[in-house]
């Protein structure tokens, strides 16, 4: 039913293994490297055609000078940042809440309720752009920040209430009987005794939510347009001219953009490693 270990495969299946492993890693890595290649190469490397060797001089390095100080990069990072925190602290309270209600008490519409959460993921977010964005245009949200951060809570609460809803209901509710018992108050109950078990899933939920707002494209496209409210995903458009592509800052703005998702997971990786295993083996 389950495939055989790799260690105890024959000899040559695991010399195969071995081989295999680093020609597939460097494939998978194949775009970064090709994004960091570009990002230190000059200009005239491009304009003269060559795109894929060794850069010709070291004034490549200008090209991550020119993205801070000569663009509206540091705009379009601080926009990210509007948009992302908020939203992810926005949808730690809300699935929070909501997760402890459809965990911890037993009600008729309990399970419809958390199909509808649920069911809301599997919507195709491409079809929801038309509406969204006349809504946007409605009610005065269209390229304004608070526009992204409501929609992004909106659409992200459902996943965080499946996570936090599993994760609350995997924990002992003898506490929380035991708690009643004492005749403590609900809201206290959820504050002092389920808040504090929660801190490894809020992590490792934060980290998720960090990354999928970050890198959000389509949306910020969708509903942004300049550098009043685009994140840096839209952004790094920007150093399109009408009759050329500045290949070069586009890939440095890639990885100075890549950079906050990348540290948050170094920062946070004990707690979301732990957040994603608690349980498994139980």
């Amino acid at each position: 039913m389950f495939p055989t270990p790799i260690e105890k495969q024959s000899r040559g299946i695991q010399i195969g293994y071995q081989a295999m492993v680093p020609v597939v890693l460097i494939m998978w890595l194949l775009p970064l490297l090709a994004v960091m290649l570009f990002s230190i190469k000059p200009e005239a490397d491009f304009v003269s055609g060559d795109y894929w060797s060794l850069p010709a001089n070291l004034d490549g390095l200008n090209n991550y000078y020119k993205v801070f100080f000569e663009s509206d990069m540091p705009k379009y990072m601080w926009n990210s940042i509007r948009i992302t925190i908020p939203t992810v602290i926005g949808c730690m309270i809300l699935s929070s809440m909501t997760g402890f209600a459809l965990g911890v008490y037993k009600f008729k519409a309990n399970l419809w309720i958390f199909f509808m959460f649920v069911a809301g993921n599997f919507v195709p977010f491409q079809i929801l752009m038309i509406p969204v964005r006349d809504l946007t245009l409605d009610i005065g949200l269209y390229n304004k920040v608070q526009g992204l951060i409501l929609f992004h809570v909106a659409f992200q609460t459902g996943f965080c209430t499946l996570f936090m809803r599993n994760f609350i209901r995997a924990l002992p509710f003898e506490l929380i009987e035991a708690a009643r018992v004492e005749g403590i108050a609900e809201w206290r109950i959820f504050w002092y005794v389920v808040l504090p078990l929660m801190k490894p899933a809020l992590a490792a939920m934060a980290v998720l939510i960090f990354t999928f707002i970050w890198n959000d494209y389509f949306w910020a496209v969708v509903l942004t347009q300049g550098s009043e409210a685009q994140p840096v995903t839209a952004g790094i458009t920007s150093f399109n001219a009408q009759f050329r592509a500045a290949y070069h800052l586009m890939s440095a703005g890639s990885i100075v953009a890549a950079l906050p998702p990348v540290a948050m997971f170094f920062l946070m990786q004990k707690h979301f490693i732990a957040g994603l295993t608690l349980g498994a083996v139980k």
